[in-house]
């Protein structure tokens, strides 16, 4: 099913059938599974059953796609795009001129599945870990364990024992490629879905501490304090108050309004009545990125916009404050691998 749609500020929306969500306009952030992201421009994301998203600001319009035929997902190189290992799901939809032209033809259609099989291909042709296609099936098999089996206290013996050979040392190609251990990566996931049951159920810490194999409910809290840097009860009540929270709505607007003239984090915590420090500090608890690199993102998403018009590359760069021509294309291509010229070239193939 595909339907656009607004969502609402700061709204936890679960993900109940596997969904690919393509963000048509909006500025700030989003959050997926209590990470925040800013770079989600010109993506597909993708997201399995069982995960959330929520949108930091107020003027995101987006197109959604449910797929509700199960049977699409019993094909292994389909779970690239929704199991996700560092990141996010997503493969780069100005790159991949196939599925433009399919959801501009395809609007309001139910028939999905295509849509699935050219974005498994895209996410082949993307390649982010460089691996080849069989190293790629050990790393997912591995993610599948996994998720089936996060709540156990496995050993590496007996992680080794779950995963197999196949030919392969499965546990270090893993490390190679993903960049984190196999048992790592099961406490993160771990860490996540008990997140997900103190956030949004109402069981009790007791009760989800000896569900996630935890035999001493004082020490899950311990383990849990380490990790979020507060206890469950701590971090249970602060999601009501968060989610009231006008902090991001506000600088988002503020960020909006004043990025092309200001980029010094004093004004910014000035006219928030706040100290540079307390500001940091916020930005980076909520957000996971510093106030300098969010600056710099929406310094660099008014460029991409401002690059897919007619105006020459020289007036863009005085309207985003940069003294000379060549200090907004050294700027740009530092922070996206391409020039302004070349962006406006891959935009223009597209």
């Amino acid at each position: 099913m595909i339907r656009k749609f607004q969502p609402e500020l700061n709204k936890t929306y679960f993900v109940e059938r596997h969904t690919m969500f393509h963000l048509l306009e909006g500025k700030g952030g989003i959050e997926v599974d209590f990470k925040s992201y800013h770079d989600w421009q010109d993506k597909l994301i993708f997201l399995e059953k069982g995960q959330y998203i929520k949108f930091l600001s107020e003027d995101f319009s987006v197109r959604k796609i449910e797929f509700k035929d199960e049977k699409i997902f019993r094909n292994k190189d389909v779970r690239v795009l929704f199991k996700h290992l560092v990141s996010l799901g997503y493969i780069d939809f100005n790159q991949c001129e196939t599925c433009q032209n399919y959801l501009n033809s395809t609007i309001f259609s139910n028939q999905t599945s295509d849509i699935i099989d050219i974005s498994s291909k895209q996410w082949y042709w993307q390649n982010p870990f460089h691996a080849n296609q069989e190293e790629y099936h050990v790393i997912f098999d591995i993610k599948d364990i996994i998720d089936k089996q996060y709540k156990n206290h496995l050993s590496n013996e007996k992680i080794s024992k779950i995963i197999g050979v196949r030919g392969y040392d499965s546990q270090a190609l893993f490390r190679s490629k993903v960049g984190i251990s196999v048992k790592s990566m099961l406490g993160q996931k771990r860490f996540l879905e008990s997140k997900k049951d103190i956030a949004f159920t109402d069981k009790s810490i007791k009760e989800i501490a000896y569900e996630y194999g935890f035999k001493d409910p004082a020490y899950f809290n311990r383990a849990f304090s380490k990790m979020a840097g507060q206890s469950p009860n701590k971090f249970r009540g602060a999601i009501d108050f968060e989610s009231r929270d006008t902090f991001l709505p506000e600088l988002y607007e503020l960020l909006e309004t004043h990025h092309k003239e200001q980029r010094a984090i004093d004004f910014y915590a000035n006219k928030m009545n706040l100290s540079v420090k307390t500001l940091s500090k916020k930005v980076k608890d909520k957000l996971n990125i510093t106030l300098g690199q969010l600056i710099r993102q929406e310094i660099i998403n008014t460029a991409k916009f401002l690059l897919q018009t007619d105006i020459n590359i020289k007036e863009i760069a005085y309207e985003l404050g940069f003294e000379e021509a060549n200090h907004f294309s050294a700027f740009f291509k530092h922070h996206t691998a391409s020039s302004p010229i070349e962006y406006r070239q891959i935009i223009s193939e597209n």
